[in-house]
C-alpha cells in the first residue's frame, strides 16, 4: 500500500522518516532515533582538495533535473554497500513529494553523464537529507557543497542528516540528541506552524496540490526559506561584475565562507 503523504509529512515534522530493510522489502518502517546526525551549515568542512574541484567546475551541478535517477541510483546496491533502505514504497512516495514540488535533489553531471548526486525534503527552513550516491570522486561531496550553499542563501537553518558515518563526518556533520534535534526542528518549522497545520491529516495543502495546486502547496511548506535563492544568483548575468565571482564554483566556495 502506497504511504499516505499527509502521514508522512506528519511523521517528518515529529522528527520521524520511514526505512525498510532491503531494496526488495515490500514493507517500510517508522524510524525515530535516539541520536540524530545534522550538518551545521557554518560548519560544512571544505577540504583543499575539495575547495579546487568546486572552484574548477569539475562536474556540471544541477538542481532536480534528473530526481528520479537520483533516487534510483541511491536505491542500487554498489560494491561496498550491499543492501539499502530505499524500497519501492519509499521510492514512489519522494517521487510523489517531488511531483508536489516539495522533494529536491542536487545532480553531479560529466559529459552528460550523472555520476553523483542527493535529494531530500525541503520543508519550512528545514532540508531532511535522505540518501546520496557518487560514481566518481567527490561528486557526493560536490553536491552536498552546493546543496549547503543553496540552504545558506535560501535561510534554511537545519539540515538534517538522519544518521552519522564518516562520510559525513568528514565534511562537518555532527551527531546530537534527539531531544537536541526536536528543537531545532520546532525553531526551522516555527513559521510553517504559525500558517499552516502540517502534523494534522488530511492536510489541505496536500489536497489542494492533488487537485493541481502543488506550486501554492510547496510555497506554503517552504514558508520561511527560499529554495530557489540560489538558481536566481545564477542566472544572473550581472553576477560577475557585482560580486567579483566569476564562475558557479566560485560562487558556491563564496557562500559557503559567508557566515550566517
Amino acid at each position: 500500500m502506497p504511504i499516505d503523504i499527509d502521514l508522512l509529512l506528519s511523521a517528518y515534522a515529529h522528527g520521524i522518516f520511514p526505512m525498510a530493510d532491503s531494496r526488495e522489502d515490500k514493507e517500510s518502517f517508522w524510524v525515530e532515533p535516539k541520536h540524530r546526525a545534522i550538518l551545521p551549515l557554518d560548519g560544512f568542512h571544505v577540504s583543499k582538495s575539495l575547495a579546487k574541484t568546486i572552484r574548477q567546475d569539475r562536474f556540471v551541478v544541477t538542481c532536480d533535473r534528473g530526481f528520479a535517477g537520483v533516487i534510483r541510483l541511491c536505491a542500487e546496491s554498489t560494491e561496498g554497500r550491499q543492501e539499502t533502505w530505499i524500497n519501492s514504497e519509499i521510492e514512489d512516495a519522494f517521487l510523489r513529494l517531488h511531483h508536489l514540488g516539495l522533494a529536491h535533489s542536487v545532480e553531479c553531471w560529466v559529459e552528460g553523464r550523472m555520476v553523483g548526486g542527493l535529494y531530500g525534503l525541503a520543508m519550512g527552513r528545514a532540508f531532511f537529507g535522505e540518501s546520496m550516491f557518487s560514481r566518481a570522486t567527490d561528486a557526493s561531496k560536490v553536491a552536498m557543497a552546493w546543496l549547503v550553499a543553496r540552504m545558506k542563501l535560501g535561510g534554511f537553518e537545519l539540515l538534517d542528516c538522519q544518521f552519522i558515518t564518516e562520510h559525513l563526518q568528514s565534511l562537518g556533520a555532527i551527531e546530537i540528541s534527539q531531544k537536541h534535534y526536536l528543537d531545532l526542528l520546532e525553531v526551522a518549522l516555527a513559521d510553517l506552524r504559525s500558517q499552516v497545520s502540517t502534523v494534522a491529516s488530511p492536510s489541505p495543502l496536500v489536497a489542494s496540490s492533488s487537485a493541481g495546486a502543488g506550486g501554492a502547496a510547496a510555497g506554503a511548506l517552504s514558508a520561511g526559506a527560499d529554495w530557489g535563492a540560489l538558481d536566481r544568483l545564477l542566472a544572473d548575468s550581472s553576477l560577475g561584475s557585482s560580486t567579483g565571482v566569476s564562475s558557479p564554483g566560485k560562487l558556491i566556495l563564496h557562500s559557503l565562507t559567508q557566515t550566517s
